[in-house]
C-alpha cells in the first residue's frame, strides 16, 4: 500500500446540520490481488483506532475514549474479506467481517478497481476506491446526547470512504495490452 496516495476517511452528522470529517492516519493492509480473476483476491485491513484525526484535539480525545472507540481496550479496527464478488465492469464488493470495539459484523464494501498498470518507475500499481455507511450503534458506539429539538449531538450513520493505491516493484515489463 502506498500511504502517501491512500486514505481512510469518515464523516458523521453533528447537531443534524453539518458533517464532521476525519481520517485514520495509521493502518496496514495485506492485499493479495489475482489479476486474472479479482474475485480470488483477499484483503485484510487493520486500523490503529487511536490514529483518528479530525483536526480538533479535544474531539479526537473524546473519540478515543470509552464513549466512542475505547482505544485502550480495543486498539484496532479490523476488516477481513471472506470473498470478493464482481458486479460488472470495474465494480466489486468485498464481503467480510468488520470488527469495531470488539463487535464483529459482516458487511458489504462496494469498491471499484483501477489498474493494474506499470508506471514509469517500473512499479505495478492499482487503485481501490470504496465507500459504505454504518450504524455506529451496531458496534456499541452509542454515546450521544439529545438536543432540545429532539435531534442528536452525533448522528448514528457514519459514512466511510476508502481510497487505496497499492504498488509493487517489478522488473518485468508486461507485453503490450497485458496487465
Amino acid at each position: 500500500m502506498d500511504p502517501i496516495h491512500s486514505e481512510i476517511g469518515f464523516s458523521v452528522r453533528h447537531f443534524g446540520v453539518s458533517n464532521v470529517r476525519g481520517v485514520f492516519k495509521e493502518y496496514t493492509m495485506n492485499l493479495m490481488v489475482d489479476e486474472d480473476d479479482p474475485t480470488r483476491s483477499t484483503v485484510e485491513l487493520s486500523i490503529e483506532a487511536d490514529s483518528i484525526f479530525t483536526d480538533h484535539e479535544q474531539r479526537d480525545n473524546h473519540l478515543r475514549s470509552a464513549d466512542f472507540l475505547d482505544v485502550v481496550n480495543h486498539p484496532e479496527i479490523v476488516f477481513k474479506s471472506k470473498r470478493i464478488e464482481h458486479r460488472g465492469g470495474e465494480e466489486y464488493v468485498a464481503v467480510g467481517d468488520l470488527t469495531i470495539r470488539g463487535v464483529t459484523r459482516e458487511i458489504d464494501l462496494p469498491f471499484t478497481l483501477a489498474g493494474p498498470l506499470l508506471d514509469p518507475l517500473k512499479m505495478k500499481r492499482l487503485g481501490l476506491e470504496g465507500s459504505l455507511s454504518l450504524d455506529r450503534q451496531d458496534y456499541g458506539v452509542s454515546w450521544s446526547r439529545v438536543m432540545d429539538n429532539g435531534g442528536l449531538f452525533v448522528g448514528d450513520e457514519v459514512k466511510i470512504s476508502i481510497s487505496i493505491e497499492a504498488a509493487r516493484r517489478t522488473d518485468e515489463v508486461p507485453a503490450q495490452g497485458q496487465n
